[in-house]
């Protein structure tokens, strides 16, 4: 991402998302029951959370779209940082949109750096880096130091950040997660609600991890 672009998104930050203070609490139950029981209750602040799809149709978006409707009817700002700009906003209303700031990459690379200001801004319940669609050789190419450095950013934060993964690739996520659903066509032309309460969600690791400066500096 330029250092143009990053100059202009602290701007829209400063100017449409003030500083306030946020919920209390340390998670942010998302309301989706079997998403919130496989967290224990909702997705930890101040960690990284990885949810890996490896199947295409998995239901990724379906997540998405149901987490703003939640950051809609509670109140909160939520940003999404699209890796491949391929958010659908048809699949939430636009009062939902008012709590979304949406960050459109096209580039991995791109992705990393929004996120790197975005989960210590203090401003977002909910940050989410979507990498779903990006190429997993770009995804290879991000040093595993980058995620040490976004999990030590996000650690005071009173954010939740959930990443977005086709694999499993995060070393340093403390919870891990899979999204095992293959919606079919006919299953896609469902009621979201009703494709909401159908995702499935296997833990691969549940373990709140603190980090050294000699373990990050290992990892890059």
């Amino acid at each position: 991402m330029a250092a143009g672009k990053i100059v202009n998104l602290r701007k829209l930050l400063a100017e449409r998302f003030p500083q306030e203070p946020l919920p209390s609490g340390d998670q942010l139950v998302t309301g989706l029951r079997g998403f919130d029981e496989a967290l224990a209750g909702g997705l930890t602040k101040g960690a990284v959370t990885e949810l890996s799809s490896a199947a295409p149709n998995a239901g990724s978006a379906t997540l998405i779209a149901a987490l703003l409707q939640r950051a809609w009817r509670d109140r909160y700002f939520m940003a999404l940082i699209d890796g491949r700009d391929s958010f659908d906003l048809e699949s939430v209303g636009a009062p939902a949109l008012r709590h979304l700031l949406w960050v459109r990459c096209h580039e991995a690379s791109e992705a990393m750096q929004a996120a790197d200001l975005l989960v210590r801004d203090g401003n977002f319940s909910l940050v989410i880096l979507d990498l779903v669609l990006n190429p997993a050789a770009e995804l290879r190419k991000i040093p595993q130091s980058n995620w040490y450095r976004l999990q030590r950013l996000v650690e005071p934060a009173p954010t939740a950040f959930l990443v977005l993964t086709g694999e499993s690739m995060i070393s340093s996520a403390q919870w891990k997660l899979a999204l095992e659903n293959q919606w079919t066509l006919p299953q896609l032309d469902c009621e979201a609600a009703d494709l909401q309460t159908q995702l499935k969600i296997r833990v691969q690791r549940a373990q709140l991890n603190k980090w050294s400066e000699r373990e990050i500096a290992r990892a890059g």
